[in-house]
C-alpha cells in the first residue's frame, strides 16, 4: 500500500472520528427552582411524553415503585429543614420515588440520589418520608411528564406532578415562622457581640473612626465570656490605634498567654513584636 493511500486512509479515518451527529433527547432534563417562603427549593428530572402511549396502567402500571420521571432518579433539594407527610426532612438532596394507583398514590422521599430506573434492594431505613395522596382527574391530556410546585404559601406548597389525565399534590411545609420570629428576636435584642467585634475590625481596617472601633470593641469584648486571642490581638491593635497604648498592651499581654496556652507560635511573635514596639516591660 502507497503512501497517498495511507494519507487517504488516515483523514477518512480522522473525519469519522470528529463527525457528529446531534439529535434531541427523547426524555430531556429539566430543571425548576421555587422559592417557598424563606426555603429555595429545587427539582432536577428527566421528562418523557406520551407520544400515542397510554400511560398510567400500562407505560407506567398501576401498584408497581416508579422512578417519576425518566433516566436518572428524580431528585428534589431544599436548602432548610422541611416536613413532609408528617416527618421532618433535613435539608438537602433526595430522590422521589412514587407507588402510582389509580386513585391514590405513595410518595416515597429516599436518601440514595445517584442512580437510573429504581433500587435494585429497596431500603425503608432509607426513606425519610412517605405519605399517600389521591388522583385528581384532569379534562385536558398533559403531553409531557411535568412537574410543578403549586399553591405556593409562606409556610409552604405542594409538590405537582402531571401527566396524561392525572395530577397529584404533594404538600411540605416549611419553617418560614420559626426562621422569621428567630431573626425579630435576634433584631430586637440588638447586636450580638459578633456584630459589634466584626464593625470593630471593619471600621479599624478601612481606617475609619477608630474611637468607634474601639467603643465597639469594648462592647464585644464585655458580652464575651472567654475572649479568644485572636481578638484580645485585634483589640490591642485598635486600641493602640486610638491612643490606648497602656490598654493595648494588656491585652496583648492576654492574647500572648491565650496564644502560648493555644501553641500558635504565629500569635505568640505578633504580640511579642508588638509588645516591644509599644514599650511593654
Amino acid at each position: 500500500m502507497n503512501k497517498v493511500v495511507l494519507f487517504l486512509l488516515a483523514i477518512v479515518a480522522s473525519l469519522t472520528v470528529e463527525a457528529q451527529i446531534n439529535t434531541p433527547a427523547p426524555s430531556p432534563a429539566a430543571k425548576l427552582w421555587q422559592t417557598v417562603g424563606l426555603t429555595e427549593v429545587m427539582v432536577d428530572y428527566s421528562r418523557p411524553s406520551m407520544r400515542g402511549r397510554k400511560v398510567f396502567g400500562n407505560l407506567v402500571p398501576f401498584d408497581k415503585l416508579w422512578r417519576t420521571g425518566a433516566n436518572s432518579y428524580t431528585k428534589i433539594t431544599f436548602d432548610t429543614d422541611v416536613t413532609i407527610g408528617g416527618s421532618d426532612v433535613k435539608s438537602g438532596t433526595y430522590s422521589i420515588f412514587t407507588n402510582p394507583g389509580a386513585s391514590n398514590w405513595d410518595v416515597f422521599f429516599y436518601t440514595d440520589i445517584v442512580g437510573g430506573g429504581t433500587p435494585s434492594t429497596w431500603d425503608e431505613s432509607k426513606v425519610v418520608a412517605q405519605l399517600t395522596v389521591p388522583v385528581h382527574k384532569m379534562d385536558m391530556p398533559v403531553e409531557t411528564f411535568t412537574i410543578t410546585i403549586d399553591d405556593v404559601m409562606s409556610d409552604g406548597a405542594n409538590l405537582g406532578i402531571i401527566w396524561e389525565n392525572t395530577y397529584v399534590a404533594v404538600p411540605f411545609s416549611v419553617p418560614t415562622d420559626a426562621t422569621v420570629m428567630k431573626s425579630i428576636e435576634t433584631a430586637l435584642n440588638g447586636p450580638t457581640a459578633d456584630d459589634y467585634y466584626a464593625a470593630a475590625t471593619y471600621y479599624a481596617s478601612e481606617g475609619k473612626d477608630i474611637n468607634k472601633a474601639k467603643d465597639w470593641m469594648e462592647k464585644a469584648m464585655s458580652m464575651t465570656e472567654k475572649p479568644a486571642f485572636w481578638q484580645l490581638r485585634q483589640q490591642s491593635l485598635i486600641l493602640a490605634k486610638a491612643g490606648d497604648k497602656k490598654g493595648a498592651i494588656e491585652a496583648a499581654k492576654k492574647s500572648l498567654a491565650g496564644a502560648k496556652e493555644a501553641g500558635n507560635d504565629d500569635y505568640v511573635k505578633m504580640n511579642n513584636d508588638s509588645l516591644k514596639e509599644w514599650g511593654a516591660k
